[in-house]
């Protein structure tokens, strides 16, 4: 059995290494590592997921981000250890920590990813809103966690400062 926690300081590097696990060398040079340089993760919503032997099944992590002036959360990364997934652990990270996020006040979050596995939490594509290059437009997907929060929001996205 697998339960969910917020990420402590204890947790970082395992869940870095996870990071690594899952991604493809290079992952740090991506235009999304380059909106959280500098800026604190939000630690209540940096989760990870351990069974009951604490060993490291899946991490998620926020970053705060704008849209112009536009207060936002950046999604990811969101990882599965490979001797887990299947299991649906990606999607209790995922919409645990979108409950979190609603709760503490937080209206959108933006990602970059695929919409056909994002659009079950209902992220939609985000036209008019730029993340840094080189990004698909097609893989900026956002998702509101007050009524119609993304509408009529435009802009680049930026490090939160």
């Amino acid at each position: 059995m697998l339960y969910l926690r917020q990420e402590t300081e204890a947790d970082w590097w395992e869940v870095e290494a996870l990071y690594d696990l899952c991604f493809a060398p290079g992952r740090e040079a991506l235009s999304s590592y380059r909106l959280r340089e500098g800026v604190e993760r939000v630690p209540e919503l940096s989760l990870v997921a351990r069974d009951s032997d604490e060993i490291l099944g899946g991490a998620i992590r926020y970053w705060p981000i704008r849209v112009d002036e536009v207060k936002a959360l950046l999604l990811g990364p969101v990882a599965v250890h490979p001797t887990r997934q299947g299991e649906g652990l990606g999607g209790s990270l995922i919409r645990e920590s979108l409950d979190i996020a609603k709760t503490l006040g937080w209206e959108r979050v933006i990602l970059v990813g695929d919409a056909p596995y994002y659009k079950r939490f209902g992220f939609t594509r985000l036209e008019g809103v730029l993340m840094p290059p080189p990004t698909n437009p097609a893989r900026v997907l956002g998702y509101s966690l007050s009524y119609r929060a993304w509408d009529g929001v435009e802009g680049t996205v930026k490090p939160y400062a």
